[in-house]
């Protein structure tokens, strides 16, 4: 009531934050850390793109599992060193290794695997914005297909024990650059993996991981608190969602189960309708929507 919101000084205590897993229309899937503890403990781990939204929470979740030493590779400086810096804050115990650098750097890699006897490479690393990619296909190209070559010839080489491909539902019929080189890094993972029997291969695909940088939960939000409008693409575009937590967990069981390049995919229950998202987040953050039949609303929704 505004008696307590007075009363209470700091209005901001009181209120709830809006949490983008919130937009999810099911029940979370949380999977018990017993199921794949052992492909990770005491392990030294490489996780590549370790600063993205995926990376960096696939690092949180793997410090539940004591790795032996965790190795975080980025080319984006502030997120390598924020994601190192949670680590320390975290467990100061924890022996993280930053590398700042990218995946087409060949002798980086092979470096990295050497000093560091590294056994499980999570490869989180991609540039995964379809219209980026759409503009510049031949850097998607470079650091999706040839990155990702570079780590799995380097992982035969090496003798790895495991590697984990992190994928997009958008290789399934590709109609973009980005998927068409996400597809791509499938075909190169699910070949080395008949041709080698020493390193366990895995690959993870994701539906559209709610609030990660790129996704539409941020770009909605940005647009409501600038007044509007909304802009979506079509009135019957629909998308399966997931949260960051949950891809996270997916790719760690994946990969403690995958050896022959095996293709894993979250069940996402029912898809969600764009439009109804953004008619929730107009809701959510207090403001009405503005059509013909409500002339006076606050945001409007835009069919681009």
């Amino acid at each position: 009531s505004i008696n307590e919101l007075l009363k209470s000084g700091n209005i901001e205590d009181r209120l709830k934050q809006v949490n983008a897993d919130d937009f999810i229309d099911r029940n979370k899937v949380d999977i018990p850390y017993q199921l794949f503890e052992k492909s990770y403990n005491s392990k030294n781990i490489l996780v590549t793109g370790a600063g993205g939204s995926i990376g960096s929470e696939l690092t949180k979740q793997l410090l539940n599992l004591k790795p032996k030493k965790l190795i975080l590779l980025d080319h984006n400086e502030f997120a390598l060193y924020s994601i190192e810096k949670f680590i320390r804050e975290y467990d100061s115990n924890i022996d993280v290794i930053p590398c700042l650098g990218t995946i087409i750097d060949l002798s980086l890699i092979e470096k990295i695997m050497d000093d560091h006897k590294i056994e499980v490479v999570i490869h989180a690393a991609a540039y995964k914005h379809v219209p980026l990619v759409e503009y510049n296909p031949i850097d998607g190209f470079k650091n999706n297909v040839v990155g990702t070559n570079n780590l799995v010839a380097t992982c035969i080489k090496k003798k790895i024990d495991r590697f984990i491909l992190v994928s997009t539902d958008k290789a399934v019929h590709s109609e973009n650059i980005m998927g068409a080189s996400k597809r791509i890094s499938e075909i190169i993972v699910q070949e080395a993996a008949k041709q080698n029997k020493v390193t366990n291969f895995a690959i993870v695909r994701f539906g559209n991981v709610i609030g990660s940088s790129g996704s539409v939960i941020p770009l909605f939000r940005e647009q409501i608190f600038r007044g509007g409008p909304v802009t979506v693409t079509d009135e019957n575009m629909t998308r399966y969602f997931m949260s960051i937590s949950e891809a996270s967990q997916l790719v760690l069981l994946a990969g403690s189960y995958g050896s022959e390049g095996e293709i894993f995919i979250l069940d996402m229950g029912k898809p969600i309708r764009i439009i109804d998202l953004a008619k929730n987040m107009i809701q959510v953050y207090g403001f009405t929507e503005k059509n013909q039949s409500n002339p006076d609303g606050d945001i409007e929704i835009k069919i681009t």
